[in-house]
């Protein structure tokens, strides 16, 4: 007989599915940023999208049952709402002004590497074999995709600066939602609090917005819908139903998937030919995360 130890729920069907939903469409918010960029000012544009997101979320909570969490989990949730849903998106949106894409990707991509050593750490998840061998195998492959688009001018140092600020913040947030989570609040009620607050603290940016939209053509708008309703609201309901059934190490690493398909997106909707080095790059990724979704088996 099998007794448990406190090792996350087995994962079914249901947990692949939203964690293949959730890769797909944080890969598709690339483009999405790449078609509204030009067109509005970091502030701006996650003003616009946190506001659609959060009114998405409104709706899925509503549906779902809204469970207000107890009022000792207040605090920690406006600062991870504030981390995640408001520094991170200004701080990767400003850094990918002055960094290319590859070298933006690199640092951000630093942080599944923060959540596994940290969670492992603080969290007391432990370091699985798979995890630890497919991690880096997965970051290695994010490395050559970026080495691939890097320019030869030296990287601007506010712009490494502020992707590695959405770096930590990424692995900080992750590390703060799964408290909560472990701690027993609602996944999707807590996604929704956590938008709303980010929402909140945007509002500065409202100025800029109401420029934007006035200057901005329909489609870099119709972006900025299309990544509030899809990688955000969606996405990141997705997102919190995987960590909230995973171990955060398992689950943040499963987004090095992300620039794996982005390539392959990027491809067929931009017409981007990958170079043999983004594939190459690509396949790591892919067989990284596969890695870590193993189980290791120990015999008797």
């Amino acid at each position: 007989m099998r007794a448990d130890t406190g090792a996350p729920k087995k994962q079914g069907a249901l947990v692949l599915i939203a964690a293949l939903v959730t890769v797909v469409l944080w890969a598709s918010a690339f483009i999405g940023i790449r078609g509204a960029g030009p067109h509005y000012d970091p502030g701006a544009l996650a003003l616009l999208r946190m506001a659609v997101g959060t009114a998405v979320l409104t709706i899925i909570a509503i549906r779902h049952g809204i469970r207000i969490p107890a009022r000792r989990h207040w605090l920690l949730i406006a600062v991870w709402g504030i981390g995640w849903f408001c520094v991170y998106n200004l701080a990767l949106n400003s850094a990918e002004l002055t960094l290319d894409a590859g070298t933006a990707a690199m640092v951000v991509n630093l942080a599944p590497l923060m959540v596994v050593v940290f969670s492992g750490l603080f969290l007391r998840e432990g370091f699985p074999k798979p995890l630890v061998i497919g991690a880096p195998i997965a970051f290695l492959g994010v490395v050559l995709i970026g080495m691939n688009s890097t320019s030869s001018a030296g990287p601007d140092i506010t712009g490494l600066l502020l992707a590695l600020l959405a770096a930590v913040m990424y692995a900080g947030c992750t590390l703060v939602q799964k408290r909560l989570l472990t701690s027993g609040v609602d996944a999707t009620t807590l996604t929704w609090l956590g938008a709303g607050v980010g929402t909140v603290a945007l509002l500065p940016w409202t100025g800029n917005l109401i420029g934007s939209l006035q200057t901005a053509p329909l489609d870099a708008t119709l972006w900025v819908v299309y990544l509030g309703i899809f990688p955000t609201a969606i996405a990141f309901t997705t997102w919190a139903y995987v960590l909230q059934r995973s171990t955060a190490g398992q689950t943040s690493a499963t987004t090095y998937v992300v620039p794996a398909i982005a390539i392959l997106m990027s491809w067929a909707i931009l017409g981007e030919v990958p170079t043999p080095l983004m594939f190459l790059g690509g396949a790591l990724c892919l067989l990284g995360v596969l890695i870590t979704r193993l189980r290791w088996r120990r015999r008797a």
